[in-house]
């Protein structure tokens, strides 16, 4: 089962915090969380590598970044 966030029209660091919160939630993922800047999905993809979680793929539909991220297997 997934989660998803919706940090569109959020700047940042709120996009970041709110992906990093459900990070700590959830032990595995898929967590989807949806942005509409670079800024941010660049900045979610780099706290997300820092927490142990990876990229799974990154969708761009009209500006907007759906981007999916499993917990990383240790």
């Amino acid at each position: 089962m997934s989660s998803t966030i919706d940090a569109r029209g959020l700047s940042c660091p709120q996009p970041v915090l709110l992906a990093l919160q459900a990070m700590k939630k959830i032990d595995r993922g898929p967590l989807i969380v949806l942005v509409d800047t670079d800024t941010s999905k660049e900045n979610v993809l780099r706290a997300a590598a820092s927490q142990g979680w990876r990229e799974e793929a990154i969708q761009e539909q009209g500006g907007e970044y759906h981007i999916t991220l499993t917990k990383a297997s240790l």
